[in-house]
């Protein structure tokens, strides 16, 4: 199935060197291009894309906003958002993804990395860059200004699912997390789906703000 994208950055040069590479993927294709936040929200109703590739930093309705109304809206549930962002100076991470991106990648991804990103995302997982990016994730969010979560916390996790959700917050997928515990990588999706129930939350990213929020994963051990 060919996964459709659309691309949301302010600098046409970046936009274009992000469409030819989405281009040169078999089973992907652009369908459509937005300058502005406001342009992306548009484009995503007319075009039904699968999934938006959403810079930060927009005129007219940033990215944060623009990925707010994208969620908020029922007629594009099926819509998925994976934001860009430059890590040494955008501190708004946190707050994309409480807005309801689904991850998110520095812009200096490698290209390769930015296709296996699309599809992951675009699958219904959600992405974050591990390490350095992770740790970007707990210094905001241990932060005075950090807003509080709109999920439960897990309190009323067993112990098996803290664990879990711990290696979840840690950037770990589905398959890594069923390795570090010696489980199958179907159970470790089942553990996954139960504790996104359990805490009300909407996807994976929601997850990793719950654990570093609770405190069960503290700033500097993301690996």
């Amino acid at each position: 199935m060919t996964i459709r994208v659309l691309l949301a950055d302010d600098q046409n040069l970046v936009r274009a060197a992000f469409a030819m590479l989405v281009e040169s993927a078999r089973d992907m294709e652009v369908v459509g291009q937005a300058a502005t936040g406001r342009e992306a929200v548009e484009l995503a109703r007319s075009t039904r894309a699968d999934l938006v590739v959403m810079d930060i930093r927009m005129p007219d309705l940033d990215g944060i906003e623009a990925t707010r109304v994208i969620a908020a809206d029922e007629s594009l549930a099926g819509v998925r958002v994976l934001v860009l962002t430059t890590y040494d100076t955008d501190e708004h991470i946190v707050e994309a993804l409480r807005a309801g991106a689904s991850g998110f990648l520095v812009k200096d991804t490698r290209p390769a990395e930015l296709l296996d990103a699309i599809r992951t995302v675009a699958a219904g997982e959600a992405l974050l860059s591990p390490g350095p990016t992770a740790r970007l994730i707990a210094r905001f969010l241990s932060t005075p200004s950090a807003a509080a979560s709109a999920t439960g916390g897990p309190e009323g996790l067993s112990e098996r699912e803290r664990e879990v959700l711990t290696l979840v917050a840690r950037g770990l997928n589905n398959t890594e997390v069923a390795g570090a515990l010696g489980l199958s990588p179907l159970t470790a999706k089942t553990h996954v789906s139960r504790i996104m129930g359990k805490l009300g939350a909407r996807d994976r990213a929601q997850l990793v703000i719950v654990a570093y929020e609770s405190g069960l994963v503290a700033p500097g051990t993301a690996r």
